[in-house]
């Protein structure tokens, strides 16, 4: 089953069963992870889903598209080369997945 590694700002790390098909975003909402605000619901819309990838995972996951690339200008916390959007990342059959949340997404 795969797996989400959520780590907050501070260093603390929870992981939580995903299910294939789902959102990041969604996978935390539906866990209390705290640190996604998900105001818009995934409608990619807001950018307070905004997560650093682990670099080791970044290769697996699908292109950033247009959208996604100009949300992440609006982002509360700086973007960075491995920025996403938690809504835009679609849960695999892989392993485990790793995120850090921003100290801020408001």
């Amino acid at each position: 089953m795969p797996e989400v590694t959520y780590t907050d700002h501070n260093g603390q790390s929870r992981t939580v069963a995903a299910t294939v098909g789902d959102s990041v975003m969604e996978t935390a909402v539906r866990n209390g992870v705290p640190g996604i605000v998900a105001e818009c619901g995934g409608s990619l819309s807001c950018a307070t889903c905004h997560v650093y990838v682990d670099e080791s995972d970044l290769a697996a996951l699908d292109p950033m598209a247009e959208m996604e690339d100009e949300m992440l200008w609006g982002t509360a916390e700086d973007r960075q080369d491995n920025s996403r959007l938690s809504c835009q990342l679609k849960i695999t059959d892989g392993g485990t997945l790793h995120v850090t949340t921003p100290a801020s997404q408001v």
